[in-house]
Protein backbone atom coordinates (compact mmCIF):
# COMPACT_ATOMS: atom_id res chain seq x y z
CA UNK A 1 0.00 0.00 0.00
CA UNK A 2 1.18 3.36 -1.20
CA UNK A 3 -0.03 6.20 1.16
CA UNK A 4 0.34 9.74 -0.60
CA UNK A 5 0.03 13.36 0.08
CA UNK A 6 1.30 17.06 0.03
CA UNK A 7 2.26 16.88 3.62
CA UNK A 8 3.96 13.87 5.22
CA UNK A 9 5.56 14.51 8.43
CA UNK A 10 9.28 13.84 8.43
CA UNK A 11 11.99 14.86 10.76
CA UNK A 12 12.40 17.76 8.75
CA UNK A 13 8.75 18.81 8.85
CA UNK A 14 6.12 18.41 6.60
CA UNK A 15 6.92 17.30 3.17
CA UNK A 16 5.24 16.02 -0.06
CA UNK A 17 5.33 12.56 -0.36
CA UNK A 18 4.97 8.90 -0.34
CA UNK A 19 4.76 6.51 2.59
CA UNK A 20 5.26 2.46 1.07
CA UNK A 21 3.55 0.39 3.79
CA UNK A 22 3.98 -3.63 3.25
CA UNK A 23 3.19 -6.53 5.55
CA UNK A 24 2.38 -4.33 8.48
CA UNK A 25 6.26 -2.55 7.96
CA UNK A 26 6.55 1.07 6.76
CA UNK A 27 8.75 0.23 3.99
CA UNK A 28 9.78 3.52 2.47
CA UNK A 29 9.32 7.20 2.94
CA UNK A 30 9.79 9.09 -0.28
CA UNK A 31 9.34 13.16 -0.28
CA UNK A 32 9.71 15.66 -3.32
CA UNK A 33 6.49 14.33 -5.16
CA UNK A 34 2.95 12.37 -4.81
CA UNK A 35 1.39 9.59 -6.44
CA UNK A 36 -1.95 9.66 -8.57
CA UNK A 37 -2.79 5.94 -9.20
CA UNK A 38 -4.90 3.19 -7.87
CA UNK A 39 -2.74 1.41 -5.73
CA UNK A 40 -2.11 4.79 -3.28
CA UNK A 41 -3.99 6.58 -0.68
CA UNK A 42 -3.79 10.16 -1.57
CA UNK A 43 -4.33 12.38 1.05
CA UNK A 44 -4.50 15.56 -1.17
CA UNK A 45 -4.18 19.04 1.14
CA UNK A 46 -4.53 16.63 4.51
CA UNK A 47 -1.55 15.06 6.23
CA UNK A 48 0.07 11.65 6.84
CA UNK A 49 1.45 11.57 10.40
CA UNK A 50 2.15 8.49 12.43
CA UNK A 51 -0.54 7.42 14.85
CA UNK A 52 -1.24 8.90 18.02
CA UNK A 53 0.33 6.91 21.21
CA UNK A 54 -1.90 7.86 24.46
CA UNK A 55 0.62 6.66 27.29
CA UNK A 56 -1.51 8.10 30.02
CA UNK A 57 -5.55 6.85 29.08
CA UNK A 58 -8.06 5.06 31.86
CA UNK A 59 -10.71 4.29 29.51
CA UNK A 60 -12.86 4.82 26.50
CA UNK A 61 -16.14 4.03 25.18
CA UNK A 62 -17.29 2.95 28.68
CA UNK A 63 -14.83 0.79 29.44
CA UNK A 64 -11.73 1.15 32.37
CA UNK A 65 -8.29 -0.81 32.02
CA UNK A 66 -9.03 -1.33 35.70
CA UNK A 67 -12.69 -2.97 34.88
CA UNK A 68 -10.88 -6.51 34.55
CA UNK A 69 -13.13 -6.88 31.30
CA UNK A 70 -11.13 -8.60 28.32
CA UNK A 71 -14.14 -7.43 26.52
CA UNK A 72 -13.96 -3.71 27.68
CA UNK A 73 -10.21 -3.66 26.43
CA UNK A 74 -11.25 -4.35 23.08
CA UNK A 75 -14.28 -1.98 23.16
CA UNK A 76 -11.55 0.51 24.30
CA UNK A 77 -8.85 -0.18 21.52
CA UNK A 78 -11.88 -0.11 19.21
CA UNK A 79 -12.94 3.13 20.15
CA UNK A 80 -9.69 4.76 20.15
CA UNK A 81 -8.47 3.37 16.93
CA UNK A 82 -11.71 5.54 15.23
CA UNK A 83 -10.16 8.45 16.71
CA UNK A 84 -6.25 8.34 15.12
CA UNK A 85 -5.15 6.93 18.24
CA UNK A 86 -2.86 3.82 17.16
CA UNK A 87 -1.67 2.51 20.44
CA UNK A 88 -1.62 3.23 24.23
CA UNK A 89 -0.69 2.22 27.33
CA UNK A 90 -3.17 0.50 29.92
CA UNK A 91 -3.47 2.97 32.65
CA UNK A 92 -4.53 1.85 36.42
CA UNK A 93 -5.57 3.31 39.34
CA UNK A 94 -4.78 2.99 42.78
CA UNK A 95 -6.72 0.02 43.60
CA UNK A 96 -6.45 -3.05 46.49
CA UNK A 97 -4.29 -5.54 45.29
CA UNK A 98 -6.97 -8.10 44.49
CA UNK A 99 -8.40 -5.69 41.52
CA UNK A 100 -5.39 -4.91 40.60
CA UNK A 101 -4.37 -8.50 40.12
CA UNK A 102 -8.15 -8.74 38.42
CA UNK A 103 -7.16 -6.34 35.58
CA UNK A 104 -3.29 -8.05 35.16
CA UNK A 105 -5.36 -11.22 34.51
CA UNK A 106 -7.61 -9.41 31.65
CA UNK A 107 -4.38 -7.48 30.66
CA UNK A 108 -2.89 -11.23 30.09
CA UNK A 109 -5.90 -12.79 28.45
CA UNK A 110 -6.42 -9.97 26.02
CA UNK A 111 -2.88 -9.46 25.06
CA UNK A 112 -3.36 -12.96 23.65
CA UNK A 113 -6.72 -12.12 21.30
CA UNK A 114 -6.26 -8.71 20.54
CA UNK A 115 -9.18 -6.97 18.68
CA UNK A 116 -7.92 -6.70 15.09
CA UNK A 117 -9.35 -3.37 14.26
CA UNK A 118 -7.95 -1.62 17.35
CA UNK A 119 -5.73 0.73 18.78
CA UNK A 120 -2.47 -1.55 19.77
CA UNK A 121 -1.77 -2.15 23.91
CA UNK A 122 1.65 -1.70 24.18
CA UNK A 123 1.74 -2.20 28.23
CA UNK A 124 1.02 -1.00 31.45
CA UNK A 125 1.29 2.52 33.29
CA UNK A 126 0.29 1.70 36.65
CA UNK A 127 -0.46 5.41 38.29
CA UNK A 128 -0.13 4.52 41.76
CA UNK A 129 -1.02 3.00 44.48
CA UNK A 130 1.99 4.67 46.05
CA UNK A 131 0.93 8.41 46.50
CA UNK A 132 0.38 11.14 48.27
CA UNK A 133 -2.92 11.04 50.53
CA UNK A 134 -3.20 15.05 50.16
CA UNK A 135 -2.59 15.00 46.49
CA UNK A 136 -4.37 11.38 45.12
CA UNK A 137 -7.12 13.87 43.10
CA UNK A 138 -9.13 11.03 41.88
CA UNK A 139 -7.53 8.31 43.66
CA UNK A 140 -9.34 6.38 46.08
CA UNK A 141 -8.37 7.23 49.81
CA UNK A 142 -8.27 4.05 50.87
CA UNK A 143 -6.35 2.49 48.12
CA UNK A 144 -3.17 5.06 48.57
CA UNK A 145 -0.41 3.29 50.28
CA UNK A 146 3.39 3.90 51.27
CA UNK A 147 5.69 1.89 48.72
CA UNK A 148 5.85 -1.21 48.75
CA UNK A 149 8.71 -3.37 46.99
CA UNK A 150 6.97 -6.60 47.80
CA UNK A 151 3.88 -5.79 46.07
CA UNK A 152 5.65 -4.24 42.89
CA UNK A 153 7.08 -6.86 42.33
CA UNK A 154 3.86 -9.15 42.28
CA UNK A 155 2.36 -7.00 39.80
CA UNK A 156 5.36 -6.87 37.78
CA UNK A 157 4.90 -10.41 37.55
CA UNK A 158 1.14 -10.23 36.81
CA UNK A 159 1.47 -7.92 34.12
CA UNK A 160 4.31 -10.36 32.53
CA UNK A 161 6.78 -8.06 32.92
CA UNK A 162 4.47 -5.33 30.56
CA UNK A 163 4.48 -1.95 33.07
CA UNK A 164 6.33 0.39 31.18
CA UNK A 165 5.61 3.07 33.71
CA UNK A 166 5.25 3.51 36.92
CA UNK A 167 3.88 7.01 38.71
CA UNK A 168 4.60 7.08 42.69
CA UNK A 169 4.92 10.25 44.90
CA UNK A 170 9.20 10.49 46.33
CA UNK A 171 8.63 11.99 49.53
CA UNK A 172 6.91 8.68 51.28
CA UNK A 173 9.02 6.34 52.79
CA UNK A 174 11.03 3.74 50.91
CA UNK A 175 9.90 5.80 48.13
CA UNK A 176 13.94 6.10 47.05
CA UNK A 177 14.65 2.45 47.08
CA UNK A 178 11.60 1.47 45.23
CA UNK A 179 12.39 4.11 42.55
CA UNK A 180 15.95 2.67 42.27
CA UNK A 181 14.51 -0.90 42.42
CA UNK A 182 11.62 0.12 39.52
CA UNK A 183 14.10 2.10 37.00
CA UNK A 184 15.84 -1.29 36.36
CA UNK A 185 12.73 -2.73 35.06
CA UNK A 186 10.32 0.51 33.67
CA UNK A 187 10.33 3.76 33.95
CA UNK A 188 9.80 5.49 36.70
CA UNK A 189 7.52 8.79 37.34
CA UNK A 190 7.24 11.63 40.26
CA UNK A 191 3.49 12.00 40.58
CA UNK A 192 0.76 12.61 42.94
CA UNK A 193 3.43 14.12 45.15
CA UNK A 194 3.88 17.00 47.95
CA UNK A 195 7.56 16.60 47.33
CA UNK A 196 9.94 19.92 47.66
CA UNK A 197 12.05 20.59 45.02
CA UNK A 198 15.44 18.66 46.76
CA UNK A 199 13.36 15.34 47.25
CA UNK A 200 12.02 15.59 43.48
CA UNK A 201 16.03 16.58 42.58
CA UNK A 202 16.79 13.37 44.56
CA UNK A 203 13.80 11.13 42.72
CA UNK A 204 15.15 12.27 39.33
CA UNK A 205 18.57 11.37 40.10
CA UNK A 206 17.76 7.86 41.52
CA UNK A 207 16.38 6.50 38.21
CA UNK A 208 12.61 8.60 37.72
CA UNK A 209 13.05 10.56 34.45
CA UNK A 210 9.66 11.34 33.98
CA UNK A 211 6.59 13.73 35.56
CA UNK A 212 2.76 12.83 35.80
CA UNK A 213 0.42 15.53 34.44
CA UNK A 214 2.65 18.28 34.84
CA UNK A 215 1.18 21.24 37.22
CA UNK A 216 -1.54 18.72 38.10
CA UNK A 217 -2.01 16.52 41.20
CA UNK A 218 1.51 18.52 43.03
CA UNK A 219 2.02 21.33 44.52
CA UNK A 220 2.43 25.22 42.38
CA UNK A 221 5.85 26.66 41.47
CA UNK A 222 6.84 29.48 43.36
CA UNK A 223 9.68 31.31 43.37
CA UNK A 224 10.72 30.14 47.07
CA UNK A 225 9.46 26.67 46.59
CA UNK A 226 9.95 25.51 42.89
CA UNK A 227 8.91 22.39 44.26
CA UNK A 228 8.43 19.37 41.71
CA UNK A 229 7.94 21.63 39.01
CA UNK A 230 11.11 23.41 39.34
CA UNK A 231 12.96 19.78 39.50
CA UNK A 232 11.18 19.25 36.20
CA UNK A 233 12.35 21.83 34.47
CA UNK A 234 16.06 21.25 35.39
CA UNK A 235 16.28 17.34 35.36
CA UNK A 236 12.96 15.23 33.99
CA UNK A 237 13.52 14.04 30.78
CA UNK A 238 10.08 13.83 29.82
CA UNK A 239 6.65 15.54 31.34
CA UNK A 240 3.24 14.45 30.58
CA UNK A 241 0.87 17.20 29.98
CA UNK A 242 -3.08 16.95 29.87
CA UNK A 243 -4.22 18.78 26.75
CA UNK A 244 -7.85 18.82 27.65
CA UNK A 245 -8.21 22.07 27.93
CA UNK A 246 -9.43 22.14 31.11
CA UNK A 247 -6.51 21.11 33.18
CA UNK A 248 -4.53 23.56 32.36
CA UNK A 249 -4.83 27.26 31.91
CA UNK A 250 -3.97 27.73 27.31
CA UNK A 251 -0.90 29.91 28.49
CA UNK A 252 0.77 27.61 30.63
CA UNK A 253 0.56 24.85 27.90
CA UNK A 254 2.25 27.30 25.73
CA UNK A 255 4.99 28.55 27.75
CA UNK A 256 5.24 25.14 29.28
CA UNK A 257 6.18 23.75 25.54
CA UNK A 258 8.66 27.29 25.62
CA UNK A 259 10.25 26.67 29.02
CA UNK A 260 10.62 22.92 28.43
CA UNK A 261 11.22 22.46 24.47
CA UNK A 262 8.74 19.83 22.82
CA UNK A 263 11.36 17.53 23.06
CA UNK A 264 10.16 16.70 26.49
CA UNK A 265 6.74 17.21 26.29
CA UNK A 266 4.22 14.25 26.25
CA UNK A 267 0.81 14.75 25.47
CA UNK A 268 -1.75 12.38 27.32
CA UNK A 269 -5.42 12.63 27.31
CA UNK A 270 -5.58 11.17 31.13
CA UNK A 271 -9.42 9.92 29.64
CA UNK A 272 -11.65 8.05 32.05
CA UNK A 273 -14.72 5.85 30.78
CA UNK A 274 -17.06 8.45 29.64
CA UNK A 275 -14.89 9.44 26.84
CA UNK A 276 -16.51 9.42 23.47
CA UNK A 277 -20.18 9.22 25.56
CA UNK A 278 -22.76 11.68 26.85
CA UNK A 279 -22.69 13.40 29.57
CA UNK A 280 -23.95 11.76 33.09
CA UNK A 281 -22.65 9.37 36.16
CA UNK A 282 -19.64 7.03 35.59
CA UNK A 283 -17.37 5.48 37.69
CA UNK A 284 -13.39 5.77 37.98
CA UNK A 285 -11.07 3.90 40.70
CA UNK A 286 -14.35 3.05 42.64
CA UNK A 287 -15.55 6.54 43.26
CA UNK A 288 -18.50 8.10 40.88
CA UNK A 289 -17.67 10.82 38.69
CA UNK A 290 -20.08 13.34 37.15
CA UNK A 291 -19.79 14.28 33.70
CA UNK A 292 -21.07 17.90 32.75
CA UNK A 293 -20.79 19.51 29.57
CA UNK A 294 -17.34 17.64 29.00
CA UNK A 295 -15.99 18.07 32.67
CA UNK A 296 -15.37 15.21 34.65
CA UNK A 297 -15.27 16.19 38.84
CA UNK A 298 -16.13 13.76 41.92
CA UNK A 299 -18.95 15.09 44.18
CA UNK A 300 -16.52 17.70 45.85
CA UNK A 301 -15.75 19.29 42.95
CA UNK A 302 -12.06 17.17 42.28
CA UNK A 303 -11.10 16.76 38.30
CA UNK A 304 -11.58 13.45 37.72
CA UNK A 305 -9.46 12.98 34.29
CA UNK A 306 -10.63 13.99 31.31
CA UNK A 307 -13.58 12.81 28.47
CA UNK A 308 -11.20 13.78 25.57
CA UNK A 309 -9.33 11.57 23.00
CA UNK A 310 -5.61 12.43 23.19
CA UNK A 311 -6.50 13.37 18.80
CA UNK A 312 -8.64 15.84 19.97
CA UNK A 313 -6.32 17.21 22.83
CA UNK A 314 -3.60 17.55 19.88
CA UNK A 315 -6.28 19.46 17.94
CA UNK A 316 -7.25 21.93 21.08
CA UNK A 317 -3.26 22.55 21.91
CA UNK A 318 -2.72 23.76 18.40
CA UNK A 319 -6.16 26.02 18.84
CA UNK A 320 -4.05 26.86 22.37
CA UNK A 321 -1.10 28.42 19.93
CA UNK A 322 1.61 25.26 20.14
CA UNK A 323 2.84 25.24 16.55
CA UNK A 324 1.41 22.17 14.85
CA UNK A 325 4.77 19.98 13.88
CA UNK A 326 5.11 20.22 18.03
CA UNK A 327 1.96 19.25 19.00
CA UNK A 328 1.78 16.23 16.68
CA UNK A 329 5.46 15.12 17.91
CA UNK A 330 4.35 15.41 21.47
CA UNK A 331 1.59 12.57 21.06
CA UNK A 332 3.63 10.24 18.46
CA UNK A 333 7.39 10.32 18.81
CA UNK A 334 7.82 11.87 22.44
CA UNK A 335 5.13 9.45 24.17
CA UNK A 336 6.94 6.65 22.53
CA UNK A 337 10.71 7.76 23.36
CA UNK A 338 9.20 8.32 26.75
CA UNK A 339 8.37 4.39 27.52
CA UNK A 340 11.20 2.72 25.19
CA UNK A 341 8.87 1.87 22.52
CA UNK A 342 10.49 4.68 19.58
CA UNK A 343 12.13 1.62 17.80
CA UNK A 344 8.50 0.37 17.38
CA UNK A 345 6.41 3.06 16.67
CA UNK A 346 5.80 6.72 17.22
CA UNK A 347 7.52 8.18 13.80
CA UNK A 348 6.76 7.30 9.59
CA UNK A 349 10.50 5.72 9.53
CA UNK A 350 11.09 2.71 7.55
CA UNK A 351 11.52 -0.61 9.39
CA UNK A 352 9.22 0.86 12.20
CA UNK A 353 5.54 -0.89 12.48
CA UNK A 354 2.96 1.01 9.83
CA UNK A 355 1.05 2.92 12.59
CA UNK A 356 -0.27 5.55 10.62
CA UNK A 357 -2.93 8.26 10.49
CA UNK A 358 -4.37 10.05 7.69
CA UNK A 359 -6.20 13.18 8.63
CA UNK A 360 -8.08 15.93 6.80
CA UNK A 361 -6.62 19.44 6.99
CA UNK A 362 -8.53 19.99 10.76
CA UNK A 363 -6.97 16.86 11.36
CA UNK A 364 -9.73 14.48 11.76
CA UNK A 365 -8.88 11.31 10.84
CA UNK A 366 -9.83 10.16 7.82
CA UNK A 367 -7.69 6.35 7.48
CA UNK A 368 -6.24 4.67 9.95
CA UNK A 369 -3.62 1.85 10.12
CA UNK A 370 -2.34 -0.31 12.70
CA UNK A 371 0.29 -2.67 12.16
CA UNK A 372 -0.67 -1.72 8.61
CA UNK A 373 -4.12 -3.05 9.09
CA UNK A 374 -6.67 -0.45 7.85
CA UNK A 375 -8.72 -0.19 11.39
CA UNK A 376 -10.68 2.76 9.99
CA UNK A 377 -11.43 4.20 6.71
CA UNK A 378 -13.97 7.90 7.01
CA UNK A 379 -17.23 7.73 5.08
Amino acid sequence: MKLSGSAVLTPEGFRPGTVTVENGIIQAVETGGTLENTESFNAGNGYILPGFLDIHIHGYAGADMSDGSVEGLGRMAKALAREGVTGFLGTTMALPERELMQAAGSYRQYRRAPEPDGAQLFGVHLEGPFFSQAKRGAQAPEAVIDPDEGLFTRLWEAFDGEIKLMAMAPELPGAMELIRLASQKCRVSVGHTEADYDTACQALSSGADHITHLYNAMPPFAHRAPGVIGAAAEKARFCELIGDGRHLHPAVVRQTFRWFGGERICLISDCMRAGGLPDGAYTLGGQVVTVKNGRATLHDGTLAGSVTSLSECVRRVIRMGVPKEEAIWSATLRPAQSVGLDALTGSLTPGKRADVLITDENLMPRLVLVGGRVVYRAG
